[in-house]
């Protein structure tokens, strides 16, 4: 394995799976919701955008269906 490898004249290139790794979309929520994220965010040194999408993962995953009161 050499030290140091010259990338400069490597070609570049898009990821072909990028666009279904994650799409962005625009959702409200409420500032309590952001601020409980943020606050576990600062405790695990994980962005609180990631945070939110793996609780709606496992919720998707699980089937976990919402119970309205």
């Amino acid at each position: 394995m050499k030290e140091e490898y010259d990338l400069s004249k490597m070609k570049s290139r898009k990821n072909p799976y990028a666009k279904r790794m994650k799409k962005q979309v625009t959702i409200r929520l409420g500032i309590d919701v952001i601020d409980y994220f943020k606050k576990m965010a600062e405790e695990t040194d994980i962005s609180y955008q990631s945070l939110i999408n793996l609780y709606l993962k496992d919720c998707a995953n699980s089937h976990k269906e919402l119970k309205w009161q």
